[in-house]
């Protein structure tokens, strides 16, 4: 169901990790948030970097993707940083993990599954939550839009991904721009950032 273009690119480039392999200062904020020992899920893992980076700080950690090349790479930056993560390969929409987690995280990976789809995403995703837990996400919108290596994206909307968390109490939400060049042109890509605490 997901349409990103990285998984090959995580293929193409095997020695390289094209996202780095430090942690976005939202990972860094939420995790701050966390009790000690916190079970979290990182959704749309990628090469790892987030996932790797929770386990350092002492979580339980279970990092999700639809990649086998991406999942390689974040298998090897744990192994290199002495530490353990859950590993599934799996789309986002037909996940079956069992909770309750602490924090379901996500940078970057939501708006790529279909908005049809990811109405029935979130509520699945609150059901595997702790009562008081988080949710974090980082989303593409339709404010700026720039399309590289032939992705396709439902981009969120004004008000779409609050309207998703109306029932719970948001800690964070910011629209920044994002500078990227990951095709070879330098860009920017509009996004929103929304931490939330369930009620």
């Amino acid at each position: 169901m997901t349409r990103s273009p990285w998984g090959r690119e995580y293929a193409r480039t095997p020695g390289t990790y094209i996202w780095g392999t430090e942690a976005s200062p939202l990972a860094r904020e939420v995790s701050a948030l966390l009790p000690a020992g916190a079970r979290v899920l990182d959704l749309g893992c990628g090469e790892g970097r987030e996932s790797v980076f929770f386990a350092e700080r002492g979580f339980d950690v279970t990092g999700v993707d639809i990649s086998r090349a991406g999942l390689a790479k974040a298998e090897r930056l744990a192994r290199q940083r002495g530490v353990g993560v859950r590993w599934v390969h799996a789309d986002v929409t037909r996940l079956v993990v069992d909770g309750p987690f602490d924090l379901v995280y996500s940078c970057g990976a939501v708006h790529y599954v279909p908005r049809r789809v990811r109405r029935r995403l979130f509520p699945r995703l609150k059901a595997l939550t702790r009562p008081a837990g988080l949710h974090a996400h980082t989303v593409f919108t339709d404010r700026v839009v720039y399309v590289e290596k032939g992705e396709r994206i439902d981009y969120f909307t004004p008000g779409e991904l609050q309207e998703c968390y109306r029932d719970w109490t948001a800690l964070r939400h910011a629209k920044p721009l994002i500078d990227c060049a990951q095709d070879g042109t330098p860009h920017r890509h509009s996004v929103e950032e929304l931490v939330v605490r369930a009620r």
